[in-house]
């Protein structure tokens, strides 16, 4: 089973610039990405949040190529003035964070988002988990065929 699994910027971050100790959960995600296991979905508002921090522990060159590496391996949800507009009326104390959900509902059949920061998605009709969560509940279900 494919999942598909709405990746917050915070775990993006987490992988590209080895933030312990959530680099190796973020780390397994982009691996089951590659395999095949899931299917990884960003916002394009995401992106120029994930180049501005991680070109201050990479550089701009470096980012650049972690900007088109996250191209290739994810697909980029559109960010339109209807999320940012919905957005606004979500109820959600994190403005960022309600434009990420907004984005997350377009995916059709989405399993989960997947962040570090669960509690700023507690009005999310999405089920929400970190990516360790994610991981124990995957390896679970899988013990369970």
């Amino acid at each position: 089973m494919e999942y598909k699994l709405f990746l917050d910027s915070d775990v993006v971050i987490d992988f590209f610039t080895d933030r312990e100790p959530h680099a190796n959960p973020a780390s397994e995600l982009f691996e089951m990405n590659n395999n095949g296991d899931v299917k990884l979905f960003l916002s394009a508002v995401s992106i120029n949040n994930i180049y501005y921090i991680v070109r201050k522990f990479l550089g701009h060159k470096k980012s650049m190529e972690v900007i088109e590496t996250l191209c290739e391996m994810t697909e980029i949800i559109d960010t339109t003035k209807a999320e940012i507009v919905q957005a606004l009326r979500n109820g959600f104390s994190d403005y960022e964070d309600s434009i990420q959900y907004c984005c997350a509902l377009k995916i059709k059949d989405i399993d989960a988002i997947i962040t570090r920061n669960t509690k700023d998605y507690s009005k999310s009709s999405i089920a929400v988990m970190t990516p360790l969560n994610f991981l124990q509940m995957k390896e679970k279900n899988d013990s369970q065929e």
